[in-house]
């Protein structure tokens, strides 16, 4: 059980946020929902608070293939499989290559179709994701790109009907994976609903004597629900382990420090020649949801790259109840921006104190006169030093951050600029 629990985050993760939307905002099966604040991303696992996102969590058996209008612009985005595996990058490193167009996902059981003007793909699952941020540094072009995300049933291609997109507005939600029988609950929807992977047969195997089947009911006897909900208990440490300490060789970005790559897959498929690469997969979407190819942070000048801490420079782990110090140097690798936002270590969402958890070089931060900039964090603003560049922190939580750069470029790919570690101030 325990296993399956750390197999199944990337699923759960996609039929949380997919119920969510649907239970919480409103949203049907084929709407955008826009979250364009970093009041709209509470809820959000480790969101960047600097660019807007809009989301939308179709079940293609329900209605057909269906067609994804990608506008052009500066955007960054994908559709992926509900085991958040990319179908296909949209936007700057899709194949529309910022320019714009029509994508055709088909379920697993559609007819071959490959209509000309479409970028056509096959989805193993019935339920996709498909996601963007609007990436321009005018926050009203940004949202205008995003406004232009479409979806539609390919059967209404010759006369599409417009779908409005909606926002959380204010409504309290969570897509943190659920805790106890309702992960499992979760999970046996989401097995019925789709269809088997060859590669999950084994695991799925394991999960019959736990009252776990498919084309049958989730109603576990009391010996099989204290099982799963130990097994709730014992699973997200060791995915929170996985993800805040973790063992994977080649991780540490640079010797010496604490800072790691947070996005440790070695494919978007997960998969290497010998095997799928599950604790690395679960130290991902513990914390985290999506793959692209741009976001794996392997192409010079474009897409993105997540560098995780979670101890300061004396190997503590990072407390909400202390002061912090962090100076980026001057040129920071980026081609785009950077951003530095702060999560809270149980719910990894935002740490929410009411006020922004992010601060980046789009930002009106103080810089020093040599380039380089600090940052300061802890549950007050630090005496003395500029309130523009503090993020703050709750006492008695934990957290973690993430360095993001935008179009990271040589410099850090051959590691001759180096971010320090975070520092503890008295």
């Amino acid at each position: 059980a325990v296993q399956a629990y750390l197999w199944s985050l990337p699923y759960t993760a996609m039929g949380q946020w997919q119920d969510e939307q649907r239970t919480k905002f409103g949203a049907h099966n084929l709407q955008y929902v826009d979250y364009l604040d970093f009041k709209d991303k509470l809820g959000l696992l480790t969101a960047n608070a600097t660019t807007p996102y809009s989301m939308v969590f179709p079940d293609l058996s329900k209605t057909g293939p269906l067609v994804f209008v990608i506008p052009p612009g500066a955007l960054a985005g994908g559709i992926a499989d509900f085991w958040q595996r990319p179908l296909t990058d949209t936007g700057a490193l899709g194949p529309d290559a910022g320019k714009g167009g029509k994508f055709l996902i088909l379920g697993p059981d559609d007819p071959d179709l490959n209509p000309e003007g479409y970028f056509v793909f096959r989805s193993p699952t019935n339920s996709v994701w498909a996601g963007a941020r609007g990436l321009d540094a005018d926050l009203a072009k940004a949202k205008a790109v995003i406004a232009g995300l479409q979806v539609y049933p390919y059967s209404e291609r010759d006369n599409p009907q417009v779908r409005e997109h909606i926002r959380p507005e204010g409504r309290k939600w969570s897509g943190e994976q659920p805790r106890g029988l309702a992960y499992w609950e979760l999970l046996s929807r989401l097995i019925n609903e789709n269809p088997v992977i060859e590669r999950d047969r084994i695991t799925l195997g394991g999960l019959v004597p736990l009252g776990i089947e498919k084309g049958k009911p989730f109603s576990p006897n009391e010996r099989q629900k204290k099982l799963l909900i130990d097994a709730t208990n014992v699973g997200e440490l060791m995915a929170r382990t996985n993800g805040y300490a973790k063992r994977f060789e080649g991780a540490t970005v640079w010797p010496g420090k604490k800072w790691e790559i947070s996005l440790f897959l070695k494919e978007t498929n997960q998969e290497t020649p010998t095997h799928t690469q599950i604790d690395e997969r679960a130290s991902w979407f513990y914390e985290a949801v999506g793959v692209t190819v741009g976001m794996m942070g392997r192409t010079v000048g474009a897409g993105q790259l997540y560098l995780e801490a979670s101890k300061d420079a004396n190997d503590a782990w990072l407390d909400g109840g202390k002061h912090y110090t962090l100076r980026i140097p001057k040129d920071a690798p980026v081609a785009q921006f950077w951003s530095f936002t702060v999560y809270d270590n149980e719910t990894r969402c935002f740490v929410d104190t009411g006020t922004y958890p992010d601060r980046s070089s789009r930002d009106g931060i103080l810089t020093n006169s040599d380039g380089s900039v600090d940052l300061y964090f802890g549950p007050t603003p630090p005496a003395g030093k500029p309130a523009q560049n503090w993020i703050k922190t709750l006492p008695k939580k934990g957290w973690f951050t993430y360095f993001r750069l935008y179009g990271p470029t040589q410099p850090y790919f051959d590691r001759t600029w180096v971010l320090p570690d975070i520092q503890p101030l008295n």
